[in-house]
């Protein structure tokens, strides 16, 4: 079935960083997937968790910094990464904000990012 989504749910966020849900059960009710649109601002950064879904994440503009177990791998404009459910990671972003498109499989839920405190 052929579905038009309209437009997004802005979901606030601590710290600056606007989310617009597209897809997923804020938006559209999805819960195997979730698709927003993200703008973070310069230094912005979020506590370390270890998320029970997959998420992959294209970066339009800006840098996202991605801190994980082997290091940080910064992500820049034009580039995506990756990372599976069950790996402990940490975003921030770089000196010039940072916009990006991320997916979540299933969908994101607050509860299962497991957010550090």
């Amino acid at each position: 079935m052929v579905r038009k989504i309209e437009g997004a749910t802005r979901i606030p966020v601590p710290g600056g960083k606007m989310i617009d849900e597209y897809v997923g059960r804020v938006n559209s009710g999805d819960e195997r997937i979730s698709i927003a649109h993200m703008k973070a601002p310069a230094g912005w950064e979020e506590p370390a968790q270890t998320p029970e879904f997959a998420e992959y994440t294209l970066v339009l503009s800006g840098t996202v910094l991605v801190e994980h177990d082997g290091g940080v791998t910064e992500v820049g404009a034009g580039q995506a990464f990756g990372c599976e459910p069950g790996e402990r990671i940490r975003y921030s972003a770089g000196p010039e904000g940072a916009e990006y498109v991320a997916v979540c499989l299933p969908a994101f839920a607050p509860e299962a990012a497991r957010r550090e405190d």
